[in-house]
């Protein structure tokens, strides 16, 4: 059984910063990659970043240049880092993991509120 449990959301004024985590937990073998998505309310889930498992990354548009994700292979673990915080970051951040298949699984979500 796969398990995402994440951590580090909270409440942070805009501009400010936040680190999320993603642990993982289970038999895991044959990852595609790891990700981070979020969803707004009344807003579709959408990707905000992923990690491949050649260390290859991808941003969405909106987040370039402020977050940044990378992992730990030893922990199992992989971040979010999010710096220069924005109201319109405000949502539920999920963790995502992509196994070869492709078979996909979710974590429970954390909630990041940035007020302005």
């Amino acid at each position: 059984q796969v398990q995402l449990v994440e951590s580090g959301g909270g409440l942070v004024q805009a501009g400010g910063s936040l680190r999320l985590s993603c642990v993982h937990s289970g038999i895991i073998f044959n990852i595609n990659a790891m990700g981070w998505y979020r969803q707004a309310p009344g807003k579709q889930r959408e990707l905000v970043a992923a990690i491949t498992r050649n260390g290859n990354t991808k941003y969405a548009d909106s987040v370039k240049g402020r977050f940044t994700i990378s992992r730990d292979n030893a922990k199992n673990t992989v971040y979010l880092q999010m710096n220069s915080l924005k109201s319109e970051d405000t949502a539920v951040y999920y963790c995502n993991l992509e196994r070869v298949g492709p078979t996909s699984y979710w974590g429970q979500g954390t909630q990041v509120t940035v007020s302005s």
